[in-house]
């Protein structure tokens, strides 16, 4: 994998949108599954992007409500951890071929499914 740099998008003002929770999971779940339906490159190119924005999205909100958690709070910890390694998917391209797009892109729905995750657990949805 061939790294670049991504600039993450600013944090948006109080009174955006809560996260779409379902529509992310859905994306996800879709590589994640054991039994997944075999993807074309276009399917799996449209797929690839619709994760990279799930985690473009999701990163600045985690991170903003774990930073509001108290210094040495351990669910703060996580959280900032799993943004991080979000931050660093986003930097990096797939190889070449097939398997290895498909590769890279379950690797962004494991960071969509743990955002999301970290997002509902720090109170950022009504479930």
């Amino acid at each position: 994998m061939t790294q670049r740099t991504v600039q993450p998008p600013p944090v948006q003002g109080q009174g955006h949108h809560p996260l779409d929770v379902d529509t992310m999971r859905e994306g996800a779940h879709r590589l994640l599954v054991e039994d997944a339906e075999p993807l074309t490159a276009d399917e799996l190119s449209t797929l690839t992007a619709q994760l990279r924005g799930h985690v473009a999205v999701a990163v600045p909100d985690v991170e903003t409500m774990a930073l509001a958690l108290p210094a040495d709070d351990v669910p703060r910890a996580c959280a900032l951890a799993c943004v991080g390694e979000a931050r660093m998917r986003l930097n990096l391209e797939p190889g070449q071929g097939l398997p290895a797009g498909i590769a890279h892109a379950q690797r962004l729905a494991r960071s969509v499914n743990a955002l999301v995750d970290h997002y509902e657990n720090l109170g950022g949805s009504d479930r």
